[in-house]
């Protein structure tokens, strides 16, 4: 039986097709099943998750939610808009971006109803996550220059654990969506979409424990597959400065939906974007100091981690050392330092900047500039914020980003940064797959990081489950309306 036969006669069909169970296949599911589609996912690994199940959790919301206004803090879409636009740019999808802050307190209250709950107190202090309960936190929006060009507001929004809490997440998405009554097909990877001789998408070919397999789409296909993070060649061909570090993912980020789209004409936005977490910790930096191999500051240090780590990693010369005094470092909580240990301890910066072959009088003309503005509470440089302002003392320490978290301190773990990719396939404002001239490919939608979502060259931490969730509920409405 050729292709053409089998896809006539499918092993399986549905309304709706949806393509990888992370967070925004979830979504896509729900709200395609909520609306009364018949919808069937396929999920290559054993069960739903994805990286998003591995990720903190952490969702980019505001505009006034509850737990904005429990915590104290008034905040608008506006707000959020201008603070996204300069945080998630360069080149940031403004249309996006506008769309997701306008409905973000809808989107809120759809987590809050799907069981994602989040608890109203505040994390105040600059962290990647906080090992507590609190469900709100800070994520740049009151550090330089943001600070200047919105009303500051804590936009992230964590759900009810001390921990990473992606897990938590997908357990209430996968619950909901399956409550809805979205079916899953587990160990089943996508090979290949299927059109019909008007090209619009029609299903997909799939393996399932080795056999091959033909899935019918009666209406819509809908693609979330992941980003390329694991697929060393398409990094080579368009983010090659990833491949020299460690990876955020579940290890199948392999681009598999983006190529899949591709071979149908389907343009992509973005894919030299990528995000880069350093192992900074983010209390240390902020209550001293961090330099490049030169012994220069280059940064403010309150500000968001993952700012710093792009700036750090691609941006100077490298190493990066993050220089504390003994106040700084015992005033914050052993748990808060992520397992990180000094690499040298010295009396003198005369002694460090020997320790780490940075150049002589480097570091101790940094840190003597540094202390004479903090005796003022000024950072005219950075514009650190005040409170974190104190002139260093000996004896001081210096920690290599390079080792990574929970090391103890001894020989240096390849760069100490990994991340993953932002772009992917160009998708409209309601996850339609574009073609090369701009057009919608009938029946194709994507969402999550298999799609070019709001981000340009920036990234803060709640916008990938952010927008996944939101464009992939999109996705899944358009894809049960195309009947």
């Amino acid at each position: 039986m050729d292709r053409k036969q089998r896809a006539a006669q499918p092993d399986h069909e549905a309304d709706v097709l949806v393509l990888g169970f992370g967070c925004a296949g979830a979504a896509a599911a729900y709200e395609a099943a909520a609306a009364g589609a018949e919808v069937l996912v396929l999920e290559r690994a054993g069960g739903p998750g994805g990286s998003s199940a591995l990720s903190g959790g952490e969702i980019y919301l505001g505009g006034g939610t509850e737990v904005q206004r429990a915590c104290g803090f008034d905040d608008s879409p506006a707000e959020m808009e201008a603070f996204l636009t300069a945080a998630l740019g360069p080149h940031a999808d403004e249309a996006k971006i506008r769309d997701y802050c306008d409905g973000s307190l809808e989107h809120y209250e759809w987590l809050v109803d799907r069981g994602v709950g989040f608890h109203h107190s505040l994390w105040s202090a600059p962290t990647w996550m906080p090992l507590t309960e609190d469900g709100l936190m800070w994520l740049g929006e009151n550090s330089w220059p943001y600070n200047e060009l919105a009303k500051p507001a804590p936009r992230g929004h964590r759900p009810g654990t001390s921990s990473f809490g992606g897990w938590l997440l997908m357990e209430k998405l996968s619950a909901a969506a399956a409550e809805a009554g979205a079916v899953t097909h587990n160990d089943t990877r996508a090979t290949g979409l299927l059109t019909d001789t008007e090209g619009r998408v029609r299903g997909v070919t799939a393996r399932r424990y080795g056999e091959d397999l033909v899935y019918r789409a009666r209406r819509a296909v809908v693609v979330t597959t992941g980003g390329f993070a694991d697929n060393d060649e398409m990094l080579e061909h368009h983010a090659p400065q990833l491949r020299a570090h460690g990876k955020v993912s579940d290890g199948l980020d392999d681009g598999s939906g983006i190529r899949m789209a591709m071979r149908l004409g389907a343009a992509t936005r973005r894919m030299s974007c990528v995000e880069t977490a350093l192992s900074v910790v983010p209390g240390l930096i902020a209550r001293g100091m961090l330099v490049n191999a030169l012994g220069q500051r280059f940064v403010n240090e309150d500000t968001y981690p993952g700012l710093v780590s792009v700036a750090a990693v691609y941006d100077q010369p490298g190493p990066a050392w993050t220089i504390v005094d003994e106040e700084g470092y015992e005033s914050l909580e052993e748990r808060e330092r992520w397992g990180i240990r000094p690499q040298f301890v010295a009396a003198t910066l005369a002694e460090l900047e020997a320790g780490t072959g940075m150049p002589d009088g480097s570091l101790q003309s940094t840190v003597a500039a540094y202390n004479a503005h903090a005796e003022r509470g000024e950072d005219p440089y950075f514009h650190k914020d005040p409170k974190w302002l104190r002139p260093l003392r000996p004896p001081y320490a210096a920690i290599d980003s390079r080792v990574g978290f929970g090391s103890d301190g001894g020989s240096e773990a390849g760069t100490g940064a990994s991340g993953f990719t932002l772009g992917g396939l160009h998708t409209s404002t309601q996850s339609e797959v574009l073609d090369l001239d701009g057009h919608p490919i009938p029946g194709l939608y994507a969402a999550g990081r298999a799609a070019s979502g709001m981000h340009g060259e920036g990234y803060i931490s709640g916008t990938s489950l952010g927008d996944g969730t939101f464009f992939g509920r999109r996705a899944g409405k358009a894809a049960a309306a195309r009947g």
